[in-house]
């Protein structure tokens, strides 16, 4: 790996005393090795883009895709059920890993839900933390539906929140982490402060914060991480993994 400036490798060597911030595994679904790649590097969130095509589940990042598009169930929900029976209770040898999975609902996102709970159901030691406390959460991103149904749903499923949306005491307690464009902080000479204070309200609500569409560079990861977010959003889940 090579970096650009002295500034930097100095920074990168005293970073190595530090803690490790959490990883999210954007658009897993087309890497190499799906799913196996990002558990290999542990990461925390695994993002799969899903729509209901013909009455399945389907991952997919468009609808040109759909007609040769991979089943939610045979791309992550079996391999994640086998590998809960070979490892009891859990997705690994690692006693303590409990990743997420992000469910990035691309549309109709009543339906899929309805779709995407049956599936789940019949696994509540795999898929839900309150039957497995190292069970694999589910995240609904995306088209999360209404904020005002989302405690409607089982207790297995949470729901990826934004900075901009009001929640009360129940609500909040379903929303796994929060998450923003990058963009949106970028834009103005102020983006520092900008961001500094967004993670203050984030961690005042006591969540976690994500950025997307972050440059996807060890230079970025490392600003955002110095910044106080708490996932890094990366299509480069093992150079990540290895630069921390």
């Amino acid at each position: 790996m090579k970096y650009h400036s002295p500034f930097i490798l100095l920074t990168l060597i005293c970073f190595h005393s530090s803690a490790q911030p959490l990883i999210h595994a954007h658009n897993d679904y087309q890497q190499s090795k799906p799913l196996t790649n990002a558990l290999q590097n542990r990461a925390y969130s695994i993002e799969a883009d899903l729509y209901l095509h013909n009455g399945q589940l389907v991952v997919a990042h468009d609808k040109k895709h759909l007609t040769v598009a991979p089943s939610l169930d045979a791309l992550y929900l079996q391999p994640i059920i086998r590998l809960f029976k070979k490892h009891p209770g859990r997705i690994s040898n690692n006693k303590t890993y409990a990743p997420v999975l992000m469910i990035d609902i691309k549309d109709n996102g009543k339906d899929v839900l309805v779709a995407l709970i049956q599936l789940l159901a019949a696994y509540p030691s795999v898929f839900d933390r309150s039957v497995n406390p190292l069970a694999l959460q589910i995240v609904i991103s995306g088209d999360r539906g209404p904020v005002s149904n989302w405690t409607s749903y089982p207790s297995s499923i949470f729901f990826d929140g934004r900075p901009y949306e009001v929640y009360d005491s129940a609500t909040l307690q379903r929303v796994a982490f929060i998450s923003d464009a990058y963009y949106n902080y970028v834009s103005r000479a102020d983006s520092t402060r900008r961001i500094e204070e967004l993670v203050k309200k984030i961690h005042g609500l006591g969540k976690l914060l994500r950025l997307w569409s972050i440059p996807d560079d060890p230079a970025s990861w490392l600003r955002l991480q110095q910044l106080g977010v708490d996932i890094i959003n990366t299509d480069k889940v093992g150079e990540c993994r290895r630069f921390f």
